[in-house]
Formats: structure tokens, sequence, C-alpha cells
């Protein structure tokens, strides 16, 4: 999909949240959540991201039904956005709908962790 298409295709997801991305989304906007700005269907790179921060850099999935067989289309996009700076996290729609508050401590704690210093292709710290 062109840049344009993803746009277009992320406002039609906004519209229409599936319901353990409406809760999620009830708990982490307008920096309710830890004080973090989140946005939800977030476009990145070719990806629609559930939910993203950029400070701190940080990505909340939330997997459905269709993600069962997609284990090796979730690790190349998990890969793409850990290269991008992003750390991310994925939890099953049950996780949201039973256990929301564990979901969401999990989350906290991960965002009072400062992420680990990024190595250089080389194997070097980077600055």
């Amino acid at each position: 999909m062109r840049d344009v298409e993803l746009t277009l295709y992320a406002k039609a997801m906004r519209r229409e949240p599936t319901e353990p991305e409406q809760r999620m989304w009830l708990a982490l906007r307008a920096k309710r959540f830890e004080h973090v700005k989140f946005r939800r269907q977030k476009v990145i790179g070719r990806y629609i991201v559930d939910f993203a921060a950029r400070d701190p850099m940080l990505v909340v999935e939330i997997d459905g039904d269709t993600h069962a067989d997609r284990e090796k289309q979730d690790a190349a996009r998990t890969h793409f956005l850990e290269r991008q700076g992003y750390r991310v996290m994925r939890f099953t729609n049950g996780d949201v709908m039973t256990n929301i508050d564990g979901v969401l401590t999990a989350i906290a704690a991960l965002v009072r962790t400062p992420p680990l210093p990024t190595l250089s292709p080389e194997g070097e710290r980077a600055l």
C-alpha cells in the first residue's frame, strides 16, 4: 500500500475499533496513562500499529484471532519496528478483555524502564 492508502485505511480503522481496541484506547488516550501520549492506528513505515507513543518509543499491539497463523509476519513486523527504535509489546484480545489491569501493569512497567542502549551494526554502542 502507498502512504496515502495506509493513512486512509488507518483513519477507517479508528472509526471502527474492535472492542478490545476501544477498551485499551479508553485507558491510554489523552495522556491518562503514565502521562504518555499514545496515538491509535498509527502508520509507521508500511505498517499500521494499534497504539504508538514517541516518548517513550513504544508500540502496543492487540492481536486478534487473525494473528494465530501469522507468527512469521508478526516477527518481521516487530523486527522492523524495533529497527525504527520502538519497543513492541503484544497482547491478545483475551488479555485485554479479561485482564486489562494486568495488561496496563505490564505496559506501565515497561514505560518506567529506560530502554537499553542500541548497538550500531558493527556491535558498538550508539551515542
